[in-house]
């Protein structure tokens, strides 16, 4: 609960994934809309990649293998089809990863084979492994936390009410399940994604004229 909780000081409150972008151009109106954008990235978008990511750096962690948890680290790293979210995902990685050295200093071996800079998806999973979460529970958290962040930030931008952002994420739940049924049962060789929409917002978001979100 500590790890998915917002209090938790990594910065994800200042990010919305190119959110911000959709909503100024119109294409996120309402509640519903912004429903089936979540639904459609947790079926076939990044963050799918993410928790099978997540899945073998916990593998590589258990195993102390660390030119897997190097591999994985610079998998996703490449990944990243835009500055922005590149930076999103260090940016959080290293707040991460500061904290948990301070929490928890024999974690440093762990870190540091990961390599420098460790997207946040690891980190996670570097700490999910040191606090003997499993892995269902690791990605069930990390979706819960994902879906909660961009919730909010659609209740900031387009404006929603708070009952409206929480009835959404109440809705978001059976999907969240399913994929992370899907994310548990993925070979290396399923991995793949259809999130060019986020790209082309993420892209386009730092020449927006006014911006409340860092993507």
């Amino acid at each position: 609960m500590q790890l998915v909780s917002p209090a938790l000081p990594v910065g994800a409150y200042s990010y919305s994934e190119g959110l911000e972008t959709l909503v100024q151009s119109g294409n996120l109106p309402d509640a519903e809309s912004l429903q089936r954008w979540l639904v459609q990235e947790l079926r076939y978008g990044a963050v799918r990649l993410e928790g099978a990511v997540m899945v073998r750096v916990y593998q590589a962690a258990i195993a102390s293998n660390p030119s897997n948890l190097n591999y994985w680290n610079q998998w996703l790293s490449a990944f990243r089809e835009t500055e922005e979210l590149r930076q999103q995902s260090w940016q959080m990685g290293r707040s991460l990863s500061r904290l948990l050295l301070e929490l928890q200093p024999p974690l440093e071996g762990l870190l540091q084979a990961c390599g420098e800079p460790c997207n946040f998806a690891v980190a996670f999973a570097i700490a999910s492994h040191s606090w003997q979460i499993d892995c269902k529970t690791m990605i069930l958290g990390y979706l819960h936390s994902w879906s909660t962040n961009l919730v909010n930030a659609g209740v900031r931008l387009i404006p929603l009410g708070q009952t409206a952002g929480q009835r959404l994420l109440l809705e978001l739940y059976a999907e969240i399940e399913a994929t992370t049924s899907s994310i548990l049962e993925m070979k290396d060789e399923d991995f793949g994604n259809c999130s060019w929409g986020v790209a082309i917002a993420s892209m386009n978001h730092e020449s927006l004229y006014s911006r409340l979100f860092r993507s």
